[in-house]
């Protein structure tokens, strides 16, 4: 299952809330870039050395691994987990994301958690490139000046302007909103309201849900 949407529009958390109430697995697919984002900082890559950053991931190992909490990566045995917040993580992750190679690399891994389990993931581009085939696609939006409140919530701040040109202008699989997916304004919803839709249309669409 995909779900979409910009920086602080609520679909972590209707993500998580979802997959705990359906029994399905969470993915946070932004974690595994943020992970990527920590390892090429840590090896000092310029961020605007695309074929470095590349060959670094190349080599190394990524290990990426379900439990009953959610997915969880590691890069060379390490678990980056405490690091993917960090503020030069926070201002890098949009350049390490937008690399061809690094796209193509964590694309693959995130399909490989599907083969076995059932997944809710999300993302910024679940449904069009990483799932494009699942019917079921949602769409969580939010005004930038909720988003922005949210952002500061979060103890992040960066600035949502500049992080939704960057995902929607990036060269690879940028930011968009899948024709056939289900499109949430959570402004104003809480968590449990859009879960509840989601809940509601994946029914209607014929999910077989307790």
């Amino acid at each position: 299952m995909a779900i979409d949407g910009p920086a602080a529009s609520g679909k972590s958390s209707v993500a998580r809330e979802l997959a705990r109430q359906i029994g399905f697995h969470y993915v946070n697919s932004g974690a595994m870039y943020r992970a990527v984002t920590w390892h090429v900082l840590q090896h000092a890559i310029p961020l605007d050395e695309d074929d470095a950053i590349a060959r670094l991931l190349e080599k190394s190992r990524i290990d990426c691994e379900l439990d009953e909490k959610g997915s969880r990566i590691l890069i060379d045995g390490v678990d980056p987990t405490e690091h993917l917040q960090d503020d030069r993580v926070n201002g890098a992750v949009s350049l390490v994301s937008s690399v061809l190679r690094v796209r193509e690399i964590l694309v693959a891994k995130m399909r490989a958690y599907a083969d076995h389990r059932d997944v809710v993931m999300e993302g910024r581009d679940i449904g069009s490139v990483v799932f494009p085939e699942t019917p079921y696609k949602f769409y969580i939006d939010a005004s930038p000046e909720v988003r922005l409140r949210r952002r500061i919530a979060q103890g992040l701040r960066d600035q949502i302007a500049a992080r939704d040109h960057a995902d929607s202008s990036r060269r690879a699989s940028p930011l968009v909103t899948p024709a056939d997916a289900h499109v949430i304004d959570s402004s104003n919803m809480t968590i449990e309201e859009v879960v509840r839709e989601i809940v509601e249309r994946l029914k209607w669409k014929g999910m077989a849900l307790d």
